[in-house]
């Protein structure tokens, strides 16, 4: 499967079944350069609900292995909507972008996408631990991915990056708004009783109502998205494949 963004341009593929990813942009940047190409790149990001049939969503997750030296990123394929995983993918490659906080998708989208381009069913929605628009740039990895990849993604993160918000209540699915300032740029939301918050904001090409609905399918039981459970297990879990 092939999928385009406004972004495009003309790269070498390769014929192996997958997703085939376009990458419109250097990797070898700069933090200076990267804070550029975020704020270059947040105008393209579709806040509305552009998604098709939801048959297969997948989770992203990203750890490391060798002192960080190595970036491991997996993907986990999973039919919606029961939730039963159908396609996995995990892939390495040498951690070439420093940690910087706010600039994650750089040390990270590039293994993922190795990832994308191994497995074998291309899913419809992309459930990503980190962040979406609730970052100070308006532009986290999943706004980052989704746009790369031309797919609806959503942010699912454990922690706040940016912004204020009260305490929910304590029953799965209460929320409350996420603000900076005037702007509401997600929600922190109770996916099960009495656990702590995620913090969810969208991505690319889906809503924040939505992707309240969205991850609240995919989390029938946990604290976590059960796309995310997989992934974080086959990312960041014993090294097999």
């Amino acid at each position: 499967m092939e999928r385009r963004s406004s972004l495009d341009h003309p790269a070498d593929l390769d014929d192996h079944a997958g997703m085939h990813i376009h990458s419109p942009h250097a990797w070898d940047l700069s933090p200076r350069e990267a804070i550029a190409l975020q704020q270059r790149l947040r105008g393209e990001i579709v806040l509305e609900d552009h998604l098709g049939p939801l048959r297969h969503v997948a989770g992203v997750d990203v750890g490391f292995e060798a002192g960080n030296t190595i970036t491991r990123a997996a993907v986990a394929v999973l039919g919606y909507p029961g939730l039963e995983l159908v396609d996995h993918a995990i892939a390495r490659r040498p951690t070439a972008f420093p940690y910087v906080p706010g600039l994650l998708s750089f040390r990270e989208i590039p293994a993922v996408l190795d990832a994308l381009e191994r497995i074998r069913t291309s899913p419809d929605l992309l459930l990503c631990d980190g962040q979406g628009i609730a970052h100070p740039r308006r532009f986290g990895i999943a706004c980052h991915l989704g746009l790369l990849t031309d797919l609806p993604a959503i942010g699912v993160a454990k922690s706040r990056l940016v912004g204020a918000h009260a305490e929910p209540g304590n029953e799965k699915g209460d929320w409350t708004p996420l603000r900076d300032g005037d702007e509401i740029i997600g929600a922190v939301l109770r996916t099960r009783r009495g656990v702590k918050p995620l913090y969810i904001s969208p991505g690319h090409r889906v809503s924040l109502e939505t992707s309240i609905r969205l991850v609240l399918d995919c989390t029938p039981r946990y604290r976590l998205p059960e796309t995310t459970r997989w992934a974080h297990r086959l990312a960041s879990g014993p090294a097999v494949e």
